[in-house]
């Protein structure tokens, strides 16, 4: 694995003393410096590569560090400037954060002052750059179906989909509620060759064992009073497409018996009626129940337990795919933008963070919520922290970093939290370092730091 690349630092003052100090501080912490006594050598600097941070005096003869600082954030958006300067006044100071400055340092200043503050503009533009890389990956998103992930385990699950999606079996689809059965025998129906006809989803658990039979079946005219012409139920309505059947667990044990002569016969008998009604239907079945439990203790019949688990695809929670927290949040917030007409486009890193660490037990659904609620209430262009519900925003982030005694069973977390301070302390706090030590990139090391609250 390659190592992360060294970040980029523009260092501009025309006391060349003291650029040569900052220079050297940083060269020796790993950093690739660019150090330039006046604005319009920056200035040429900024028209000719990207950086990561600018720190710019503030005072210089022509071309000043307002300036300079203007025209950073006018070439390169995501880049930070920190502006240094020996005439520390109220106002200059307003007009640089006016600017758009991400710090103001009066001089004489303490070196590791200036480091620390590099190293949080570094975190804020490593966020801003991911950020914007997922906002471009959401807008390769185009199928009808969009299941958004960038973990290995769900995007084995979804070849696996692909592939028995065209051979018309059974599939038994389990996980949590909200996440995202349904979508799931919506990708498997597109990749099928039944993709032009019906897709028709039927919720077991919403209705009566009188009112599913009607709507699975339908009835016969005169089959019951009121009933003055002969319906056709769901299954029919699914001829030649695929019947998906949420929450089958809830079926009564009388309508899985009706099911399974359907599955094992391919005909149906209305309510009713005499005659049999041949179907061609494929059927794709879902539950946040373990069935295999359930068969155990008599509430679901085996027989048609093995008819309906053919393939079986088990969804991931949100929480065991943590990576795709921040790709779904982008997602959700430029649908729901849309859909309100509202211009928000970005998320702030602090309310990023915060969605990153939550637990979601609604799954993909409750990420999806909250930031409905978060597009809807924001004034701007930027979701932020207090777009959040209270309860989100006051969040404790769990210290798992404490060493493991011997005997000891711990989570994975904790492992995790636990190695990466290790890291930490051998790299005297170093995260370009610890980050190459640990074979990620700096944005994945700031995340987990922030969630473990290693800080």
């Amino acid at each position: 694995m390659s190592s992360p690349a060294p970040p980029r630092l523009l260092l501009v003052d025309d006391e060349a003393a003291a650029l040569k100090t900052l220079a050297h501080l940083f060269r020796k912490a790993g950093y690739e410096v660019t150090a330039r006594q006046s604005g319009q050598a920056a200035l040429q600097e900024l028209r000719a590569r990207e950086f990561d941070v600018v720190l710019t005096d503030l005072r210089m003869k022509g071309v000043d560090g307002l300036e300079v600082l203007r025209q950073a954030r006018t070439l390169q958006p995501d880049v930070e400037v920190i502006v240094l300067t020996g005439h520390a006044t109220l106002d200059s100071a307003v007009a640089a954060m006016k600017e758009g400055a991400f710090h103001y340092v009066a001089k004489p200043y303490r070196l590791d002052e200036v480091r620390q503050v590099v190293k949080s503009a570094l975190d804020v533009v490593g966020l801003k750059r991911e950020n914007r890389d997922l906002r471009r990956r959401i807008e390769g998103y185009r199928e009808p179906v969009n299941i958004i992930t960038q973990d290995p385990g769900l995007q084995r699950l979804l070849d696996t989909a692909r592939q028995v999606a065209p051979t018309d079996c059974n599939i038994l689809i389990s996980g949590e509620s909200g996440t995202g059965k349904e979508l799931m025998a919506r990708y498997a129906h597109l990749h099928s060759s039944r993709a032009g006809q019906a897709f028709v989803a039927v919720n077991c658990g919403a209705l009566q064992e009188e009112l599913l039979a009607n709507e699975l079946f339908g009835h016969e005219k005169a089959a019951f009073t009121g009933a003055d012409r002969m319906k056709r139920g769901l299954i029919e309505m699914a001829e030649g497409g695929t019947l998906f059947l949420d929450e089958i667990a809830e079926m009564s044990l009388t309508m899985q018996v009706k099911l399974l002569r359907v599955l094992q016969e391919r005909e149906l008998m209305r309510v009713g009626g005499t005659q049999p009604v041949r179907v061609d239907v494929r059927f794709l079945a879902a539950t946040n129940r373990d069935l295999q439990e359930n068969v155990g203790s008599g509430r679901f019949r085996a027989d048609l337990y093995f008819r309906l688990n053919v393939v079986n695809l088990t969804l991931p929670p949100l929480r065991e795919r943590r990576d795709d927290i921040p790709l779904l949040a982008f997602y959700f917030l430029k649908k729901f933008a849309l859909a309100m007409g509202k211009p928000v486009d970005d998320i702030d890193p602090e309310a990023l963070n915060l969605l990153a660490r939550y637990d979601y037990p609604g799954n993909v659904r409750e990420l999806a919520n909250l930031v409905e609620r978060g597009v809807a209430l924001a004034r701007g262009s930027l979701l932020q922290v207090a777009h959040l519900p209270e309860s989100l925003r006051h969040l404790h982030v769990r210290v798992a970093a404490a060493p493991i005694a011997m005997g000891e069973f711990s989570s994975l977390e904790a492992n995790e939290a636990a190695h990466i301070a290790r890291v930490l302390a051998h790299t005297g706090g170093n995260r370009n370092q610890a980050a190459e030590i640990l074979g990620i990139d700096r944005v994945s090391l700031w995340r987990r730091i922030k969630r473990y609250g290693l800080e």
